[in-house]
């Protein structure tokens, strides 16, 4: 045998040991996680991590969303280099959502069947605790049954650094006030080195992790994201995996922690990363269906794994359902900051069942926390952003 064909042998040999332990959900470490994806075919991946998926999640059933990105407000210091949503705050075109417009988008949300806004913006510097208390009872006021996960941890750190509070203050105020979940926003890529360059202004690594433990031990369940696909390397993605995990092994016992884990391409469109450095969105739909898997694998103890059909669309977000993804997420009623790069999907209610069905599943609709919901009645969306 040759050496070429030896190595070939021993590499798969290698990947069979590790899928072996993966499908014991055995902690796998960043070295040996990048291995298997850099050495084992798509295929073998997806068929690993849809056995883990049917592990976790029993049954022929993919679970999906209605809810509404809303904006606090367009005005960021943070200065991202992906993001062609924000403004300075001074810029000309900058706003903070008022009491009425979120009354608007609110009741077309229940019109549409939604029960959730995802609400989100940017690190405005006049923006701190007392405003976010008070807009978040205020909509708890007027719609009570409305889900409101909220914020993230970089505005989590913003909010802290503006106002002197820690973590565990800011946090439990929030909570107190009607912050249902929060979303894994901000994470991108945990290494300090990618942050320094595409996210200057936000919280570093460890920071994010940090608020999402106190998150957890106070009760509010929460959600971790992955931006990938730009100036990161592959081992930079194995170590924000590991973290992720090892974060979520620390949760209190009887906490949902991070309930879902949502990994997405970096979207190019007009960013200053791709006009100032030359870097462009080249994730093939292959690669994304093998960071699907890999998450599966690399994250056990982590339920649900979401596809991004708003990054890569819906053909290959349905063969990420055969891959580890038990879930579409939401129908984004609204959608401001992906899109402003280049996202270009859209879903309906009714469209997002259908594409479920098509890859051979059963949709469900779901609620934040993952437990299912009665179809309402409700109007069927247009799609006018």
């Amino acid at each position: 045998m040759c050496n070429f064909e030896h190595a070939k042998l021993s590499n798969f040999m290698d990947s069979k040991q590790l899928i072996s332990r993966a499908l014991k959900k055995e902690f796998l470490s960043a070295d040996e996680g990048q291995f298997l994806f850099e050495n084992t075919p798509t295929a073998d991946l997806m068929f690993a991590a849809n056995k883990l998926k049917i592990m976790q999640v029993p049954g022929n059933k993919i679970t999906w969303q209605i809810d509404r990105n809303v904006n606090t407000t367009n005005a960021c210091t943070a200065n991202c280099k992906f993001c062609n949503f924000f403004r300075h705050p001074k810029h000309e075109e900058v706003y903070i959502t008022d009491l009425e417009t979120y009354k608007t988008k609110i009741e077309e949300t229940i019109k549409y069947g939604g029960d959730q806004l995802l609400l989100q913006g940017g690190h405005h510097p006049s923006l701190g605790l007392e405003y976010y208390t008070k807009l978040f009872r205020d909509l708890k006021e007027l719609y009570p049954n409305i889900k409101l996960h909220a914020l993230g941890p970089p505005e989590v750190a913003h909010i802290c650094k503006i106002g002197g509070y820690t973590h565990l203050e800011a946090l439990t105020a929030l909570k107190a006030a009607g912050m249902d979940s929060m979303p894994g926003a901000g994470a991108e890529i945990l290494s300090d080195r990618v942050r320094r360059l595409i996210s200057k202004g936000k919280c570093t690594g460890q920071e994010w992790l940090d608020i999402m433990k106190v998150a957890h031990q106070i009760g509010l369940t929460t959600s971790a994201t992955m931006m990938f696909g730009h100036i990161e390397t592959i081992e930079e993605r194995f170590d924000h995996l590991v973290r992720i995990r090892e974060v979520q092994a620390q949760k209190p016992e009887g906490e949902n922690g991070f309930l879902a884990f949502i990994p997405w391409p970096f979207m190019d469109d007009g960013t200053l990363l791709q006009r100032v450095k030359g870097i462009n969105n080249s994730t093939s739909a292959d690669e994304y269906m093998r960071m699907i898997a890999i998450c599966r694998i690399m994250l056990p103890n982590i339920k649900n794994i979401q596809t991004s059909w708003l990054t890569v669309g819906a053909d290959t977000a349905q063969l990420t359902l055969h891959g580890g993804a038990n879930d579409m997420g939401s129908i984004m009623i609204e959608e401001n900051v992906v899109s402003a790069a280049g996202a270009p999907h859209r879903f309906t209610a009714n469209s997002i069942q259908e594409c479920i069905k098509e890859a051979g599943f059963t949709p469900k609709l779901r609620n934040q926390l993952y437990e299912e919901r009665k179809m309402p009645e409700m109007v069927e969306q247009l799609i006018n952003y």
